[in-house]
């Protein structure tokens, strides 16, 4: 089994920063074989890609977020860094880290993710 936890979210004024981590465990997940990816759902809508590190660590991020988002691997290889800048309300949401095996060109699909954290609110006011 894989276990995933995030951890740093809160609460935020637009224009500021906050960084979630994501600590993924257990005897079968290796780094060089899972991606990990951050997804985010915001009340009324559906879960969402923000982004994700490839088992090659190649970065992919949604267009809403490129540019002001980061992610990156811990010291370690099993946690993952999501670093947000200029952070906007419409970023609201629980945000999500998950691992899988997707294909590259799928690796946006939050379908092909097979376990996930229990997510951590970020809350951007204006």
């Amino acid at each position: 089994q894989v276990q995933l936890g995030e951890s740093g979210g809160g609460w935020m004024q637009a224009g500021g920063s906050l960084t979630l981590s994501c600590t993924v465990s257990g005897s079968t997940f290796n780094s060089y074989e899972y991606a990990v990816g951050w997804f985010r759902q915001a009340p009324g809508k559906e879960r969402e890609f923000v982004a994700a590190l490839s088992r090659s660590s190649y970065k992919y991020y949604a267009d809403s977020v490129k540019g002001r988002f980061t992610i990156s691997r811990g010291d370690v290889r099993t946690t993952v860094i999501l670093q947000m800048e200029k952070l906007k309300p419409e970023d609201t949401a629980v945000y999500y880290c998950a691992t899988g095996r997707p294909v590259l060109s799928s690796i946006r699909d939050p379908a092909l993710y097979r376990y996930w954290g229990q997510g951590t609110q970020v809350t951007v006011s204006s």
